[in-house]
């Protein structure tokens, strides 16, 4: 929204500056984007005067003028064509930038002969597009400022403009006048409010307009007005500099008066060429293939629904958007019919947006003008139009009926501190409500017409905060509400959750959020797929079911990288998974994902293609960090989406599984398109026993003062025996005294025997009471033996 200050102070009784007025409107809501001063760019020109001017001696078309300024008599070559003595000039001296010909003047020789500046045309100083000739002033000094003497003798010419960004919520800013009621509330002026007489009609209005009943809601009022006999020009000039300014075109005196009234009062008005209209007006709803071709041209195709205006020939304005060509008005026009209407804001946007027009119109229309201005925006063009134009005008008729937008709200003082935390006075309150036009009524605000963004209590709070600015607002802190620490907000899956991201980001992994929708087949790879978890309407068909699992969409995200040449990713996820349509079948799981290498090569070799150990490791220190038990077994049998071979659970007992580890199914990492080995791991933290003593403060630290021993065992078994088998026999001879069981030695073949392997374990003895003697770790040592022979039906190697 662009507007000048003079324009401003139409409205407004002001003396502040623009740079006052401009912080006052960002601080209201209303932020400046630009200030456009045109005195700045002609800061430094001065006033001249020709004293003798003479044909230069090697040019017919250009002259030697002598000109006198503050500095002395100066030399300039000009080689416009009314350049000659006695005029008073502008000069513009060596060294300054002259902006119309972005260019600095310096001296110069023309043809041997020294100039030392030049004298202005308007269009080098962006005064306007004249260029035949150098300014002439009717009057002034040698060596008055120009700038001063054009504020004194065509203001117009460096009236400054200010650009606003409007909110959607803000119509009402859209107009000149509304800027100034906001201004006059925060107390920089005073408003300049004014009756709007109404005009006589000399004679009944011989065009009718009427409305469809299926078109009301759209349109719901519609006034008209003929007026004969006008005599259509160029606008007077402070009309034309007014539209200049702001980057309109002035086009003529009719369609100017319309444009006008949409910046000065947010009043979007249409004109029709009554000799082009046949018959009556008729608003309604457009038919799917009707076309118009508008003012700008271009020929349109209506949709079904769009509103549009017809006479008897056919349709002639797109309603709220733009007029068509047919009727629109030229110098020819004498007689002219004028429009005010109120149309509906969704559908003006819905037809602007079908069509492609972006308009001054519809920009205003559909964020809503003020209804009950509708009388007199056409009340108001209607004189304007008989002050610059003359003319005879009829009655006005009305069609449809006026919509009732009256609404009001409860103005509570309170309010104001325990929602924005500013103590503003109730009279205060009630007195910035009063200048931004509510009418209070005991403590119930009516919202004034123009204001179609106040739906409530919370909004008339709003208003009061906006114009005492909330800059105003102090930071202050909240009482405290209870004695003591209070009490956690995060329950204990939710810190489990975040202590699981803050672990899995410590060991490298990359954190995704993924869709909790994937297509039917990656569903059907890990269990999915189903009816029960199909969506009724997708937002498309490859996010047409529930994710049983987070494995696919992890996989989905390492197939599109390594698309993109990133082939090593260590990607992991947090989130629900599905396994039905209905409240509570969901189960949260931690999910994590390897692919490639352990990193990049290097002279030392130690890359390597990371393999089920890897994702091993990471699934036990997840399931450290959220509070798993040490002792846990690992078992085989997970779903058929793991390698049958390389893959583990990790479990409390054979039905409570806590999470499982391994390298995916080829299968499954060929459907996703995945290059290079891929290992996984998923937890389920809710299967996670909760700790039996909830508190802030840690256990007590375990020391042993008693030393550790450690003892290595040799066992001849099948080869198809799992080494498990033999660690977690070996772990159950004394659970009291043995710390850890770990392998660290497989032989397969020479003096083992065919089919047979040699599992080296070592086992590591804490006592807790008393220093073992070689008596206990021979008893102890024995019971391991007698475990693990029955456990795997092997020996222990001689």
């Amino acid at each position: 929204m662009k507007f000048t200050l003079s324009w401003l102070k139409d409205h407004l009784d002001t003396d502040a500056s623009v740079n006052e007025i401009a912080e006052a409107l960002t601080d209201l809501g209303l932020e400046v984007e630009e200030i456009v001063n045109p005195a700045d760019r002609l800061k430094g020109f001065t006033l001249g005067y020709v004293k003798h001017a003479e044909k230069h001696p090697d040019a017919d078309k250009l002259r030697v003028c002598k000109v006198d300024t503050d500095e002395g008599e100066m030399q300039i070559i000009c080689g416009a064509p009314n350049a000659r003595e006695g005029i008073t000039v502008v000069v513009c001296k060596p060294g300054m930038y002259i902006p119309g010909l972005d260019i600095t003047i310096g001296v110069g020789k023309i043809r041997g002969v020294e100039s030392f500046g030049m004298m202005a045309s308007e269009r080098e100083l962006e005064l306007s597009d004249e260029h035949d000739g150098i300014i002439e002033l009717p009057s002034g000094e040698v060596g008055d400022s120009f700038v001063d003497w054009l504020a004194e003798n065509a203001p117009a010419k460096v009236d400054p403009m200010i650009e606003i960004a409007i909110t959607p919520n803000r119509p009402d800013a859209l107009g000149v006048y509304g800027i100034a009621r906001d201004l006059a509330a925060r107390g920089l002026g005073t408003l300049k409010t004014r009756d709007i007489p109404s005009v006589e009609g000399d004679y009944p209005n011989p065009i009718n307009v009427t409305i469809d009943d299926d078109t009301r809601e759209a349109c719901p009022v519609f006034y008209g007005r003929l007026i004969r006999n006008v005599k259509n020009g160029p606008s007077p000039q402070w009309l034309q500099d007014r539209l200049t300014a702001i980057g309109l075109r002035p086009i003529s005196a009719l369609v100017d008066i319309t444009n006008f009234f949409t910046f000065d009062r947010n009043r979007p008005l249409h004109v029709f060429d009554a000799d082009k209209v046949q018959g009556n007006l008729r608003v309604h709803r457009s038919k799917a293939g009707e076309t118009l071709v508008g003012l700008d041209e271009k020929e349109y195709t209506f949709g079904d629904d769009m509103t549009v205006i017809s006479d008897e020939s056919g349709i002639e304005s797109i309603a709220g958007v733009m007029g068509g060509l047919h009727t629109g008005c030229t110098h020819e026009t004498t007689n002219v019919y004028v429009e005010a209407a109120f149309f509906d804001t969704v559908r003006t946007a819905l037809t602007g947006r079908a069509l492609k027009i972006n308009s001054d119109a519809r920009y205003r229309n559909e964020r809503g003008i003020d209804p009950e201005w509708c009388k007199d925006g056409m009340e108001a063009a209607t004189q304007m139009i008989l002050d610059l134009c003359g003319g005879e005008p009829s009655n006005v008729i009305m069609a449809g009926a006026q919509p009732d937008h009256s609404r009001a709200y409860k103005l509570d003082p309170e309010r104001v501190k325990s929602l924005v935390g500013m103590d503003i006075p109730e009279s205060e309150q009630r007195q910035t409500l009063t200048r931004l036009g509510f009418k209070l009524e005991g403590n119930m605000a009516q919202v004034p017409s123009w204001r179609p963004d106040v739906q409530g209590e919370a909004d008339l709070v709003e208003e009061v905060a906006r114009i005492a600015s909330l800059t105003k607002l102090e930071g202050k802190p909240l009482p405290r509400l209870t004695d003591g620490v209070p009490k956690a907000v995060m329950t204990p899956q939710q810190r489990r959750q975040q202590m699981a991201r803050r672990t899995c980001a410590a060991l490298g992994y990359n954190e995704c959020v993924t869709y909790s929708f994937i297509d039917q087949a990656s569903a059907a790879l890990f269990g999915g797929g189903d009816d029960t978890t199909m969506l009724a309407n997708p937002i498309s068909s490859d996010m047409s079911h529930m994710r049983p699992a987070l494995l696919p969409g992890l996989l989905q995200a390492a197939a599109r990288n390594q698309a993109r040449g990133y082939m090593d990713l260590a990607l992991f996820e947090v989130g629900p998974a599905f396994h039905g349509g209905e409240p509570g079948e969901q189960h949260n799981l931690i999910s994590g994902l390897l692919v490639g290498r352990t990193g990049p090569k290097d002279v030392h070799g130690a890359s390597r293609a990371v393999d089920v150990y890897d994702a091993k490791a990471d699934a036990e220190a997840v399931l450290a960090a959220i509070g798993a038990p040490a002792k846990v077994q690992i078992l085989r049998g997970a779903q058929d989406w793991w390698h049958p071979g390389r893959h583990g659970k990790i479990c409390l007992g054979p039905k409570k599984v806590l999470g499982i580890f391994g390298e995916l199914h080829p299968r499954v990492l060929q459907a996703m398109d995945i290059k290079g080995a891929a290992v996984a791991f998923t937890i389920w933290p809710d299967e996670v026993p909760m700790p039996r003593k909830s508190g802030a403060s840690r256990g007590a630290l375990e020391l042993r003062d008693l030393q550790a021993v450690e003892r290595d065992f040799a066992f001849v078994v099948d080869e198809g025996v799992e080494a498990l088998t033999l660690v977690n026999a070996a772990s159950g001879a004394d659970k009291a005294m043995i710390e850890e069981v770990r392998v660290f030695d497989e032989f397969i073949g020479g003096s083992v025997g065919e089919g047979k392997k040699s599992l080296a374990i070592t086992v590591r003895l804490q006592p807790t009471e008393k220093t073992l003697k070689e008596k206990d770790i021979e008893a102890i040592s024995e019971k391991i033996v007698a475990k693990v022979t029955k456990a795997t039906g092997g020996a222990l190697r001689g």
